[in-house]
């Protein structure tokens, strides 16, 4: 696997500990996991891959250290790098913006040159509606720790199972 590192926004610590959890299954350092509240443009540069992972807040927006931290990745060279986006909500209570802040990184982010890989077909999950489906699949891999925690290893292994090839 190439250098990779992880970033995530959390407000609550649920999309901290995916993170971890993610990092931990794929061997990623401890030191190569980054909260984006505390990123640059240059701290994507070393990395080959780069996992983003967001929480979803309100009628579908990004978790808040996101709106500063996409724009300085925004800014950075993301040109032939592979990106792979997780993200956590709500399908119970929010089922109609049920992780669309990663459809927001994916959607700020695809024309940065960046490779996309990890999309998650949409059967199992319960949702009404999603900012982060295109042509049928999640842009990434969907979580809903709140409701369906008793799924999210599983979802966890299969998407690792799908992309880490691509690293």
């Amino acid at each position: 696997m190439n250098k990779t590192c992880i970033i995530y926004g959390s407000s609550t610590g649920t999309c901290q500990a995916i993170a971890g959890k993610i990092a931990n299954k794929l061997g990623v350092a401890d030191a190569d996991v980054y909260d984006v509240a505390n990123i640059s443009a240059d701290t994507v540069g070393g990395y080959a891959n780069i996992l983003l992972g967001t929480s979803t807040w309100g009628a579908g927006e990004l978790q808040d250290d996101w709106y500063d931290g996409l724009e300085k990745l925004k800014g950075a060279d993301l040109s032939g790098k592979t990106v792979a986006l997780f993200g956590c909500g709500d399908s119970e209570s929010y089922g109609d913006t049920f992780c669309a802040a990663m459809g927001e990184i994916y959607d700020a982010l695809k024309d940065s040159g960046a490779r996309f890989v990890g999309s998650v077909p949409t059967d199992g999950y319960n949702f009404d509606d999603s900012a982060a489906v295109t042509d049928g699949r999640f842009v990434g891999l969907a979580l809903d720790d709140v409701n369906e925690d008793d799924k999210t290893d599983a979802r966890i292994d299969a998407w690792i199972e799908n992309i880490k090839d691509s690293l």
